[in-house]
């Protein structure tokens, strides 16, 4: 197993999360070894394509101008991916409670076994999401050997082909057709982060104060990281209530500050996820025959989750924000470029200043008065 970064003490015991997680790692969907080799050529080739289609459409970036790789993956290897980019982002933080932790009578014993208890709960959280993504263009990705990245800070696109495989099975889909689409979502975000080449700064920016903010106990927070893992292993009696109302964790953590900036993170979410959608069904007609049949079931399993069990960690995780970032994003993006077309809808990309707020989100005239027809400071 590779480790990941070095000693695994802390807050979070990151080389215990990847084993867990591999361990507990669902099997995927049962393919020869042919069958396999085929998928993952066919993925290569789709996301090769989708540079071409992406940038015509969007009118983003040069011809060659990515220099972030693409990844097939299985499960364990979207796991260890994303430990990688976890430990990375979270790091500043993690520092900084350990360091509360280290000045308390014991601290450093309760530390060391607490690194390894939230280091299992990690894990299994990450087995679960494992099975459900199908692609990641990973912004904060450090390079390690077994798993490269772009230059300058780091870029990679993953796409998961089990899970792929699952849903195109699952929605009785074109399986050639769904490829295609998944990876043309996907490399519309990779084009997103090397033709704004200020935007990764920024949002890592952006999380860092988030983070900074943090005004919570450290057990406070590792508390909400275990009643995720309870839930996976079905730990709340049905009908049992948190006292908070079941909020999730990012909206517990929640401070004045953090309010603010998550209201900016929202939107520029909302803004990414939007404009990946509205760019699948703007080129996919012309090269996706069976796209409004993909568009249509894929919509419908998004909507209604696997289960009761994963409809409960959505909510906890926050991930229900994420299916309402898709459908105010992509309104955002479709509202405004019907009013001032794609070169004025790129504006977007200009400053940070010219990103949507959380509110011209919901309403594109206002983004549209803001940027197009007031003088630019």
């Amino acid at each position: 197993m590779t480790r990941i970064g070095g000693a695994a003490s802390g807050m979070v015991d990151w080389n215990l999360a990847v084993a867990t997680a591999t361990r507990f790692v669902r099997p995927g969907p049962d393919v020869s070894r042919d069958e396999a080799r085929a998928v993952v050529t066919e993925l290569r080739r789709h996301a090769k394509a989708s540079e071409e289609h992406v940038r015509g459409f969007t009118r983003l970036g040069e011809a060659g101008a990515h220099d972030t790789p693409v990844l097939v993956v299985d499960r364990p290897g979207w796991v260890r991916a994303n430990v990688a980019g976890f430990r990375e982002l979270l790091k500043p933080l993690l520092d900084r409670m350990q360091e509360r932790r280290s000045g308390t009578p014991g601290g450093a014993v309760l530390g060391a076994v607490g690194g390894k208890v939230t280091g299992v709960e990690v894990g299994m959280l990450l087995s679960f999401m494992s099975s459900r993504v199908l692609g990641q263009y990973e912004t904060f990705a450090p390079a390690s050997r077994d798993l490269p990245a772009g230059g300058n800070g780091g870029g990679r696109l993953l796409l998961v082909a089990p899970n792929i495989v699952h849903v195109e099975r699952e929605l009785e889909v074109d399986p050639h057709d769904f490829r295609l689409w998944v990876c043309l979502h996907e490399e519309t975000h990779r084009t997103q982060f090397t033709a704004v080449p200020w935007l990764r700064d920024h949002l890592q920016g952006e999380i860092q104060s988030f983070l900074g903010e943090t005004e919570m106990d450290p057990m406070t927070i590792l508390e909400r990281i275990r009643e995720a893992a309870q839930s996976l292993a079905g730990g709340r009696p049905e009908g049992e209530q948190d006292e908070d109302g079941g909020r999730s964790l990012v909206e517990l953590v929640q401070t004045p500050a953090q309010r603010e900036i998550l209201g900016r993170l929202t939107a520029v979410m909302s803004l990414l996820e939007g404009h990946a959608d509205f760019v699948m069904d703007g080129v996919g007609p012309s090269v996706v025959p069976s796209v409004a049949e993909i568009r249509e079931k894929f919509q419908q399993r998004r909507a209604k989750g696997a289960s009761r069990l994963d409809l409960a960690l959505r909510r906890l995780l926050g991930l229900d924000a994420k299916l309402r970032q898709y459908r105010d994003g992509e309104r955002f993006v479709r509202g405004v470029v019907e009013e001032v077309g794609m070169d004025g809808f790129n504006r977007v990309w200009t400053s940070p200043n010219t990103l949507p707020t959380k509110a011209e989100i919901a309403a594109p005239a206002d983004w549209i008065a803001r940027v197009h027809r007031t003088p630019e400071s």
